[in-house]
């Protein structure tokens, strides 16, 4: 067995679950994000999030060459929801059967004790998108291809965002954990939680030109 087969088996299975043709995995959720915004070349565009959510969601925005602005939402933030303005969705409080979105690169979370499927740490990002789901493979992986970097033809710049094989390995042992006895596909409900109102923060739009308080 090659080193990132249990990454490509976890990526099977969770495919499966939410009904994603694709199923790639990441580090962390933000930087699933990252890739996605990255992709999509947001450079100078606006990107509207809620004014209560993760604070890395607004970073990954500014990282990724686009603009913040807020939507003012409630203390409490539950499931998932679009980053206005582009495919991607912040589903880090989201995870259940089925659950996958026509068209969208859905960002999941895996760290942290208040989620559904806890591997402690680790993201993923889902889509039916062939060819960017081939970019993030590769993008998530310094670039690379899944071979040995002796053999390797570099010709993309990436990250090291790949999930860890022993966390992927976690995963795969909870999977039967999403399914109930009769071999039938678990429904979670969405996790709740509170976040600070980041719209007071000068920091997402100094010297970036971002717009907030629509």
């Amino acid at each position: 067995m090659e080193l990132y087969d249990i990454n490509r088996q976890l990526e099977k299975e969770i495919a499966r679950y939410t009904g994603a043709p694709y199923c790639v995995l990441i580090d962390n959720c933000s930087n699933a994000i990252f890739l996605t915004l990255y992709y999509q070349n947001i450079k100078g565009r606006i990107v509207v999030i809620p004014s209560h959510t993760y604070p890395s969601v607004p970073c990954e925005i500014i990282h990724a060459g686009g603009r913040v602005a807020f939507m003012k939402s409630e203390t409490y933030l539950k499931g998932a929801y679009h980053l206005a303005g582009t495919r991607t969705i912040d589903s880090a409080l989201r995870f259940t059967s089925g659950m996958y979105k026509e068209g969208s690169f859905m960002c999941l979370s895996f760290t942290g004790p208040n989620k559904i499927f806890k591997l402690g740490k680790g993201g993923a990002i889902l889509t039916d998108n062939k060819k960017a789901y081939k970019w993030f493979k590769r993008a998530r992986f310094s670039g690379r291809n899944e071979c040995s970097y002796h053999e390797d033809n570099f010709d993309m710049l990436g990250w090291n965002f790949m999930m860890l094989p022993e966390v992927a390995a976690r995963g795969l042992a909870l999977i039967p954990s999403l399914y109930n006895p009769d071999g039938s596909p678990k429904h979670f409900e969405d996790v709740c939680l509170p976040y600070p109102d980041l719209s007071k923060f000068k920091i997402y739009d100094s010297g970036n030109g971002c717009s907030s308080g629509l």
